[in-house]
């Protein structure tokens, strides 16, 4: 029998029989692996632990602890929650069924019946069931033909419309028990392996995303292998609950959404205006250091300018229809970048011009389908941090470096201490996708790899993931619970100058492209304060928050001495305001910490008398006696450097 060589992730590399499976290999290692494997990786793809290995091969044995383990995982636990619905409920008919980031979903469509909690309960003990009996996942490859005829049998409408894009090709199914799917897998060895199981909510979802099509009933589900982890996962859900920033964006009056102004388009309410303004001022000082040139564009623009970008058609599904005036169409604009290029382009420029590095807080609008928009973060209308710079090649690594210097900033300042990054590429298998000659797309990718390995960026490679213009570093962080975001992000580009015949003066007299480099450390704005609601559960830093300090006195006889106090911190810049209302103090105070607000000056006769206020802090109680001059010292500390206290 021939031999194989496997390479481990230490970089050992040892010959096995060619055949030997992931299961076999983890075994060989120590049986206490075997006993904790869920899957292999072999050259960066997941495989189950039985299929065979054929050819040499980079492996890493994938446990509940590894990312490719939890999908696995929960991609499993998709098709037991299927067998069970399909046990109970007769004649329902499957769409897709994979794991998401925490967890999985199932889209099913049951006739005339709508899925009650009492009916995930019953699913939940069927699916217990079956782990008990411990079924295998089986994988079979059949045919074209003869998968197609399988399902046409069991008259599954959804499988033979997915089946039509693979004609010509292999087919792979998975059994478990007496349920059958269509599924490239990859699956865990058994049910067995699933110990915990919290079935969490139904949803409705338009079969394949489109409006046109038929809603189906979506079950959400997560597993786990300890009932710890079930538990802290069903107690951060409901953390998360307390922090959606729906409900906060409503109660602390930050934003306003309302089906008289159309679905996915914020308003932003005075208080939300202050938190978007002081981002915004915070990154424009930021930027302003940096060298950026600020510029505003329209929020429209001639249709033929994204036909040149690619940006029509590459995303015209996801754009608004074009809008005809006279004999010329515009389209909203939603992307703001052929607009700077069209600034760069109005003038020529030599190689001692560069790098130029315009900015904009520019919006944009896409047209998201209503079933996928939430809150802020998915909405028709948001505004991008955007900025591109034009560097010719030896300025680029150090301008993307400082790109990437400026988005930790904005990440640490704010709080984010937790956050990895993405290298997204291109799909090699795949190229029609992107635009732009190979040699580009691989130059700005090594360029990309050398400079995250520069700025020592804890990186994951994703392919397939890229613009497709070029390539990125995505950022993604985690909040106070634990969950990714994605956030910022750099970009870089030599296919857009092509298009648009960017050109500048070399040394050597000579017309060259710039490089351009797209960036937004914050992203989408709307997108970046829904996350910092829910990270911070609406208790903003001082330097943040739209009102710092609300002046309470108690009785009407303190009122003119709560003026002089109020006049003083407004004339020092402090966001405050003055309660006079006719209520209780406890009451107001009761009312402030609900509101959130971070300092709360109380004012009797005693302060009166003395010239001193009574500071509170929110959630801290009460501080102690302070002049009032000592105090505003304190709080401009705190907002010049802008502490996290919470």
């Amino acid at each position: 029998m021939s031999k194989i060589k496997i390479t481990f992730p230490d970089n050992s590399v040892k010959e096995f029989d060619s055949g030997i499976t992931g299961y076999e290999i983890a075994e060989q290692i120590s049986h206490n692996l075997a006993k904790d494997a869920l899957a292999i990786e072999v050259n960066g793809e997941i495989y189950d632990l039985s299929r065979p290995i054929t050819s040499d091969a980079n492996i890493k044995i994938l446990k509940w602890t590894d990312d490719g383990g939890k999908y696995t995982y929960w991609h499993s636990s998709a098709h037991l929650m299927a067998y069970a619905i399909e046990e109970l409920f007769p004649g329902t008919k499957f769409g897709i069924g994979p794991p998401i980031e925490n967890g999985f979903y199932y889209d099913i469509d049951i006739d005339e019946h709508k899925l009650s909690n009492d009916d995930l309960t019953r699913i939940e003990e069927k699916m217990y069931e079956y782990v008990k009996q411990d079924f295998p996942f089986i994988r079979e490859e059949k045919s074209w033909q003869d998968a197609y005829n399988f399902f046409l049998q069991k008259g599954d409408n959804y499988k033979l419309e997915l089946l039509e894009e693979f004609k010509n090709e292999k087919i792979s199914l998975y059994h478990v028990g007496k349920f059958t799917d269509l599924c490239y897998g990859p699956h865990i060895p058994s049910t067995g392996r699933i110990k915990y199981i919290k079935l969490l909510n139904v949803a409705g979802a338009y079969w394949r995303g489109s409006e046109k099509n038929k809603m189906l009933q979506r079950i959400y589900g997560i597993t786990f292998p300890t009932k710890s982890e079930l538990e802290q996962f069903l107690f951060q859900l409901e953390e998360a609950k307390k922090r959606d920033h729906r409900k906060l964006g409503t109660e602390l009056e930050i934003f306003l959404l309302t089906p008289k102004v159309g679905q996915g388009l914020p308003i932003w309410l005075p208080k939300g205006t202050v938190i978007r303004e002081t981002l915004e001022n915070f990154l424009k000082e930021e930027q302003k250091k940096r060298g950026y040139l600020p510029v505003v564009t329209p929020h429209i623009g001639n249709i033929n300018l994204y036909k040149t970008s690619g940006h029509y058609p590459y995303y015209k599904d996801s754009q608004f229809s074009p809008i005809k005036v006279e004999d010329e169409e515009y389209l909203l604009k939603p992307m703001n970048c052929p607009h700077h290029f069209q600034i760069y382009a109005s003038k020529p420029h030599s190689y001692r011009d560069l790098p130029i590095r315009l900015a904009e807080f520019g919006t944009v609008y896409r047209y998201e389908q209503s079933g996928e928009l939430n809150g802020l973060t998915r909405v028709r209308s948001f505004t991008v941090d955007d900025s591109h710079m034009f560097v010719r090649e030896d300025q680029l690594k150090e301008e993307v470096c400082g790109v990437i210097d400026l988005i930790q900033l904005v990440f640490n300042t704010l709080g984010f201490k937790n956050f990895t990054t993405r290298l997204s590429f291109r799909d090699p298998m795949n190229k029609e996708k992107y635009g732009g000659a190979d040699q580009l797309w691989e130059r700005a990718e090594r360029e990309i790899l050398e400079v995250a390995n520069e700025m020592k960026l804890d990186y994951k490679i994703a392919k397939g993931e890229a613009a497709f213009y070029g390539p990125k570093i995505d950022f993604i962080v985690k909040d106070a619970l634990g969950r990714n975001w994605q956030l910022g992000t750099v970009q870089i580009d030599y296919v857009m100058p092509e298009r648009f015949n960017l050109e500048y003066v070399g040394s050597d007299g000579q017309k060259h492209s710039p490089v351009v480099i797209h960036r937004a450390p914050f992203g989408s704005l709307e997108r970046f304060i829904g996350v910092l609601i829910e990270h911070y559960a609406g208790e903003f830093p001082l330097w943040l928050s739209p009102l710092q300090v609300v002046v309470i006195p108690i009785t009407d006889s303190q009122y003119d001495y709560a003026m002089k106090v109020y006049d003083i911190l407004k004339e020092s810049n402090i966001r405050v305001e003055l309660d006079n209302r006719n209520e209780k103090v406890n009451y107001k105070i009761r009312d402030w910490e609900t509101k959130k607000t971070p300092y709360m000056i109380i004012l009797g006769e005693k302060e009166k008398s003395n010239g001193t206020i009574s500071v509170r802090r929110h959630r801290k109680g009460d501080l102690g006696s302070f002049s009032i001059n000592e105090f505003l010292s304190n709080i401009q500390t705190e907002i010049k450097q802008k502490l996290i206290t919470n």
